[in-house]
């Protein structure tokens, strides 16, 4: 009888000492897709909200980024790449002021379009650093510092825009 209880006993005992299912450890599970600028963009509409448009659009977990999917990391740097690109290339947000006119109404809205375009490169920038710095990359610290600055800068002008026509550009880079 004791016998037949203390193997009862032990068999229960036993499965609470069996690992319990992967969902308790974190999981790397990719949340981004790959798009065009013209999906991922934030800068038609209205100026004063480029911060919030950029997280709805890339929303990855800020407070594990030494877990972020290598997929997203890739996708977010990509869009990084292309963000940065609409600014200075051909095709791009400087070349369309240039040609509508800094005074002009249509240069107006591309600015404030431009600066919105500002806020989601350095956002990108500043998640994909995030992530080197979470990973083991203190070499990174510095250059996410600068980031954070001329980030907040340019949240800081966006909300000042606040209400202000915004347009984008059909930029295919």
């Amino acid at each position: 009888m004791y016998f037949k209880s203390a193997v009862v006993f032990s068999l229960i005992a036993s499965s609470f000492a069996i690992p319990t299912s992967a969902s308790n450890r974190p999981t790397k599970r990719a949340v981004l897709s790959v798009q065009s600028y013209s999906q991922f963009q934030v800068s038609s509409g209205v100026g004063g909200n480029a911060f919030a448009e950029v997280q709805a659009n890339f929303p990855v977990n800020e407070n594990d980024m030494a877990n972020i999917d290598p997929e997203d990391l890739a996708i977010i740097k990509a869009a990084g790449e292309v963000a940065k690109n609409a600014e200075t290339e051909a095709g791009g947000f400087n070349e369309a002021i240039a040609a509508a006119g800094k005074n002009t109404a249509a240069g107006q809205a591309l600015q404030v379009g431009k600066i919105k375009n500002k806020v989601l490169k350095l956002q990108l920038s500043v998640l994909a650093l995030k992530a080197d710095v979470a990973q083991g990359r203190t070499d990174r610290q510095a250059k996410l510092d600068e980031q954070i600055t001329k980030l907040n800068k340019n949240i800081k002008l966006d909300e000042e825009a606040a209400g202000q026509a915004s347009q984008s550009v059909n930029f295919q880079g």
